[in-house]
């Protein structure tokens, strides 16, 4: 049976496609190049479910509509990710989570309103 191998994209709207652009860039530090080819270092991903009424997305203030999905960033180092976001004037939720055997967690959201998850991965032994 064929499988998929990996996440080959992830696609937003925007209504400023470059501003977008741009904040993810200078925010988050992800470089999108040419055609948005975007060339991470190798690592963990996560594909979940959640249920249809989960807040955990957050809301989209404009329209009180439920995000329908969620982009998961990995991070080295949650708590230098998070201060570096304030310090730029991102908008970022004051909770972090921990999960046993998984890591912690933070959020942010971008300037449409999207929220964003920030995954420092627990170290494995």
């Amino acid at each position: 049976m064929e499988r998929v191998n990996g996440i080959g994209g992830y696609f937003l709207r925007a209504a400023d496609p470059e501003a977008m652009t741009a904040w993810y860039r200078d925010f988050l530090g992800v470089d999108f190049g040419d055609h948005g080819l975007w060339r991470q270092p190798a690592g963990p991903t996560v594909m979940a479910m959640f249920g249809a009424d989960t807040d955990y997305f957050g809301t989209r203030p404009e329209d009180q509509d439920r995000q329908q999905t969620m982009l998961n960033f990995r991070v080295a180092d949650l708590d230098a990710m998070i201060a570096q976001l304030r310090e730029a004037g991102a908008e970022v939720d004051d909770e972090t989570q921990q999960m046993d055997g998984i890591g912690r967690f933070g959020w942010v959201t971008d300037p449409e309103g999207n929220r964003i998850e920030l995954w420092e991965p627990e170290e494995q032994d």
